[in-house]
């Protein structure tokens, strides 16, 4: 079973925080899901643990990493 990790994020679009659960797996990940305030797709990063902790990257689909 992969763990789950609670993570707070802002919108890129409105600004908004708000608290996200990410899967974590053991390769990197990017999706989308839609911003809970003002639903613009927001873009998920996930880099896989390596040396501590993941890493989480937010961005609007217009933006690159």
């Amino acid at each position: 079973m992969n763990d789950l990790l609670e993570i707070d994020i802002v919108c890129p679009y409105c600004g908004e925080r708000e608290s996200v659960s990410v899967e974590l797996l053991e390769e990197s990940q990017e999706y989308i899901e839609d911003c809970q305030v003002c639903c613009q797709p927001i873009v998920f990063y996930v880099d896989s643990e390596r040396e501590g902790s993941p890493r989480v990257l937010v961005r609007s689909e217009n933006e690159t990493f």
